[in-house]
């Protein structure tokens, strides 16, 4: 997210002979759905049939933060299917996304890349299914 559409500033009309301290920055969250950590294993394809690996570090409703290994460019599409237990089986959720912004320094303890993810589509019944994990996640979180 652009850091301009999230900050705020405060400030106080400043008396004759006083100082600007009290001017400050005040945070305002302006997400539609709340991110909620998570820490998931994806696989995803980049206009090819090869398939990739990456992790999904957090997620809400509408996108993922992910650490993927390869640079890739603000606007692709990707398919993507992120993979969790659930009870006793292996479990998916399959989607495409587009990619709304990237930090292309690698990150320093694996040379991975960071992405925002925004859900275009979901295959099947899986947006049931990720709103599902996440309140799980939240009702975890919550104990």
């Amino acid at each position: 997210m652009n850091p301009q559409k999230c900050l705020t500033i405060v400030g106080r009309k400043r008396e004759k002979g006083r100082s600007r301290s009290k001017e400050g920055i005040f945070l305002v969250k302006r997400r539609k759905h709340p991110r909620l950590p998570i820490d998931l294993p994806l696989d995803y394809f980049v206009e090819s049939t090869e398939r990739h690996g990456g992790v999904a570090a957090n997620a809400s409703r509408s996108g993922l933060l992910v650490y993927l290994p390869e640079p890739i460019f603000v606007g692709s599409q990707l398919k993507i299917e992120l993979l969790f237990v659930k009870g006793s089986g292996l479990n998916s959720i399959a989607a495409t996304a587009k990619v709304v912004w990237s930090d292309l320094a690698p990150n320093q303890m694996g040379g991975e890349y960071r992405y925002g993810l925004k859900f275009e589509s979901f295959k099947g019944g899986d947006l049931r299914k990720l709103r599902k994990l996440l309140t799980e996640v939240t009702q975890t979180r919550g104990r």
